[in-house]
């Protein structure tokens, strides 16, 4: 009877009660005070889409930058030690007078929004295929003696993974202290078993940000796209790869390209500090081992550089800042590797200023990427790329997944961070800038060489394409934030 009797109001108390939620959320929207556009899209969303709306946000909406991901304390007493105190802070080098004043400011940049030092007394070694790459990584894991912490955004339970599985497996018996970092989402549809073998072995594996429902669905946004691993403190790798046979032979791409640097000197300790912060936030646990410290002129040919990492609870927007600041600073080119394109307004101004400016800007996709969203997403950004003078370069072989950018003769970054919105404000990232000329020089061959792999796009040619992919492309562009 009562039920019967509060029927016919049921859609008005559902109503209001969607109502106070939905303006409450509104509320927390704008109290944030994020991007107007932004705000407004939330706003939109919540006002038309009811309960949708509110479950939309809950997922993909909430912020973190609120959440710290070590204390103070434990950050004082990480960076305090001996070994890692003097790396810690930006080093007296001989060559910073001799770099360009955008470079300094660069350099500035970094060490304002994260604190990370300019280190330059280092080596590199570049990868440019899986086989090579994970040919390097087993000999050093192997030659491991101390430990070994290994932090992907996805490890496959494949032959290669298993390859890498079953070396760690042996070194914990030989006594070395292995950790491991994965990303719950991007492993999330691969077999867990994998890991629990890992488990029982005795390596300390652990997932960032697990899913597990209810408390931690509204985290599903947030991912750790690093690939960061430093073994007993003297030798490091960051970079494009993740572990996963396709690195190696294509996968259904056939062909996956992608760059990876190994790195040895001042900043493996960079390298170090990065992946204990993340081991403290998922573990609550600090890392307090040694790292190898380098003499200044140990290295003939020393390359400086600085780690740059970012993610949702970051105060700023670390990536997207430094990849404006090193467009905004460019006066011959602009050099740009990425498997997926969508970028800021912010970043696009910058790419259209420079080569309207005449500054050579050259950007390289994949003609088909491993995701057909994102592949038209990212087309329907070519059209004002091109109409600016912005050349453009479809990469033809397969899978292009490396991220670089080259600014003139004398800066590169790379790393994890992608050209798009999910990398520069959802995704925990971790990039190197190398200031250098002979690196930089080794990295422009190395795209300059891709692009005999490539077919130029140009805009006459471009408007030809079907109406109906360029009506796919406005649909898809709409939720680029999301992607």
């Amino acid at each position: 009877m009562i039920l019967a009797e509060l029927f016919p109001y049921s859609r008005l108390i559902f109503t209001i009660l969607y109502g106070i939620t939905a303006v409450a959320i509104i509320g927390v929207v704008v109290s944030e005070n994020r991007n107007p556009v932004k705000t407004l899209a939330w706003i939109t969303v919540l006002i038309l889409l009811p309960v949708v709306g509110i479950i939309l946000y809950i997922f993909f909406g909430r912020s973190l930058r609120h959440i710290r991901m070590i204390s103070r304390k434990k950050r004082q007493q990480l960076t305090s030690r001996d070994d890692i105190k003097h790396l810690m802070r930006s080093q007296p080098v001989v060559h910073y007078d001799t770099l360009k004043s955008e470079r300094q400011q660069m350099i500035n940049l970094v060490n304002s929004v994260q604190g990370s030092p300019f280190l330059a007394n280092n080596e590199v070694e570049i990868f440019t295929n899986g086989k090579d790459k994970f040919d390097a990584f087993k000999r050093d894991l192997l030659a491991a003696e101390k430990y070994i912490h290994i932090q992907y955004y996805i490890i496959e339970n494949d032959k290669i993974g298993n390859e890498i599985g079953d070396i760690l497996k042996a070194k914990v018996k030989e006594g070395v202290k292995v950790r491991v970092l994965y990303d719950h989402v991007g492993s999330f549809h691969f077999d867990m078993s994998y890991f629990k073998k890992l488990r029982k072995e005795g390596v300390e594996v652990y997932p960032f940000m697990q899913i597990t429902f209810p408390e931690f669905a509204n985290r599903i946004n947030w991912r750790n796209h690093r690939k960061i691993v430093v073994i007993d403190g003297k030798i490091g790798y960051i970079g494009g790869m993740n572990i996963a046979d396709r690195y190696i032979d294509g996968g259904k791409m056939k062909h996956w390209r992608d760059t990876h640097l190994r790195v040895t000197g001042d900043i493996v300790a960079a390298l170090q500090v990065s992946f204990a912060i993340d081991w403290n936030f998922m573990k609550r646990e600090l890392i307090e081992v040694p790292v190898e410290t380098v003499e200044p002129g140990s290295i003939a040919n020393p390359i400086a550089m600085q780690l740059v990492t970012g993610g949702p609870t970051s105060q700023w927007v670390n990536m997207a800042f430094v990849f404006q600041k090193a467009i905004d600073s460019a006066n011959k080119c602009v050099y740009i590797q990425t498997p997926y394109f969508l970028p800021s307004d912010p970043l696009l101004k910058a790419l259209q200023v420079a080569a309207l400016s005449k500054v050579d800007v050259r950007l390289m996709i994949p003609r088909k990427p491993d995701s057909i969203l994102l592949r038209y997403a990212s087309y329907s950004y070519i059209k004002q790329c091109l109409t600016a003078g912005i050349k453009i370069y479809f990469y033809e072989p397969g899978m292009l997944h490396s991220k670089v950018v080259v600014i003139d003769d004398d800066f590169v970054t790379t790393g994890s961070t992608n050209f798009d919105f999910r990398s520069f404000e959802h995704n925990f990232e971790g990039n190197l800038l190398l200031y250098s000329q002979e690196f930089n020089q080794r990295m422009k061959d190395v795209m300059l060489e891709d692009m005999k792999q490539c077919t130029r796009i140009n805009l006459r040619q471009w408007r030809k394409r079907p109406i109906w992919q360029k009506a796919v492309e406005s649909i898809v562009r709409l939720f680029g934030p999301l992607l």
